[in-house]
């Protein structure tokens, strides 16, 4: 199963212009990279430490896909039909789970933080769940990243004018079992239970209960977590006592001894939690946060 996951995944993945390139070429494309991936230049490249304070730290070490709250133009949403490639890269994550190869935090922050801002803003969103198929396989030395060059430069000599609609075929170099890969555990214990119900009755008793008062805490962040950074801080309601789990901090590394923790589905005012809100004082918003986060309202 995971080497018909490898071959999609190369059947399916970009590959490198094989053609010489001339300075101009190369010029062009490194100005296209400076574009996309400049910041907004407030401070220079690399700044002395006395150019920095902590509010500034606290932005650079953000985790990337933490967006909501930040300013930005407005978007358009429409519905749209998922190419071929993106189904196929959705059925290798859910395999690559399946199989005990990662867990779904762990390709949550592989594909949404570690790919980097610019990344995570510019490509398409199922682009980012390919980089992290790629990116695991890697890591977790299923594959090298030689090898996957190479299958990926041979992928685009089989379309050399792109696939155009045409379906895919895989060729395979070689079959196995799969007996030797080294997998988590988590894919074992979950069966016929399903996530996260695997770890009912491992937290304890709650600490709060519905309708009692909370605060977020503004918690230092690094590397990763989903406790959005528009609610740190805010004093909400705990609206449901939702289900126990390892907090995503500690499941994203696939820390098998991660101790499970009630999450809560906190709800705020929004006039209270949005600076300048123009609604009327009713409207409320929920989300779901992990027991560490949360602390009783003086």
């Amino acid at each position: 199963m995971l080497l018909c996951s490898r071959q999609a995944l190369l059947q399916t993945a970009w590959g490198a212009d094989r053609h010489m390139s001339t300075a101009a070429e190369r010029a062009a494309q490194l100005e296209l990279v400076a574009r996309l991936k400049s910041a907004f230049p407030e401070l220079p490249d690399a700044p002395p430490p006395d150019l920095l304070d902590h509010a500034r730290i606290k932005a650079y070490l953000k985790p990337v896909h933490d967006v909501g709250g930040e300013p930005d133009a407005p978007m358009k949403y429409e519905n749209k039909q998922y190419e071929q490639w993106e189904e196929l890269t959705y059925v290798i994550c859910e395999v690559l789970a399946w199989r005990g190869i990662w867990l779904s935090e762990e390709r949550r922050r592989i594909g949404n933080v570690d790919v980097g801002r610019a990344e995570y803003l510019g490509l398409p969103y199922y682009g980012r769940w390919l980089l992290a198929v790629a990116r695991v396989l890697v890591e977790k030395h299923h594959i090298s990243l030689g090898d996957l060059s190479e299958r990926m430069a041979e992928v685009q000599a089989r379309y050399p004018d792109g696939v155009a609609g045409k379906k895919i075929e895989a060729q395979p170099k070689c079959e196995g079992d799969g007996s030797g890969v080294k997998r988590n555990s988590h894919h074992r214990h979950a069966v016929g239970k399903g996530d996260p119900q695997v770890y009912a009755g491992q937290a304890g008793d709650p600490r709060f209960r519905v309708g009692e008062p909370v605060v977020v805490r503004d918690l230092p962040v690094v590397f990763y977590t989903r406790t959005p950074e528009y609610v740190r801080g805010a004093a909400g309601t705990i609206a449901t006592v939702a289900y126990e789990s390892p907090a995503a901090e500690d499941e994203t590394w696939d820390r098998p001894d991660a101790r499970p923790e009630w999450f809560y589905v906190v709800e705020f005012n929004l006039s209270e939690l949005w600076d300048g809100y123009t609604g009327t004082s009713t409207d409320t918003l929920r989300t779901e946060l992990p027991e560490r986060w949360l602390e009783a309202a003086s």
